[in-house]
């Protein structure tokens, strides 16, 4: 069955949202100091304002990610 036009253009709209979204949050675990592509592996799975916490508080960024992983 073929989706419609409609229901297409959502769905690409939904993947352009949700890329946007991943890329966003990578770019913020890169900030806190993960490497890229750690922050990649990661940005779906783990809590960015978490890690920043425990970076906050003197953790290394890839420690973190490992304790909330």
């Amino acid at each position: 069955m073929k989706s419609s036009p409609a229901v297409t253009a959502l769905d690409e709209a939904i993947d352009q949202r949700t890329g946007a979204v991943h890329a966003w949050r990578v770019s913020q675990l890169a900030r806190l100091g993960l490497a890229r592509p750690v922050a990649e592996a990661v940005a779906d799975r783990v809590d960015w304002h978490e890690v920043a916490k425990l970076v906050q508080r003197g953790c290394p960024a890839a420690l973190a990610v490992t304790i909330l992983d």
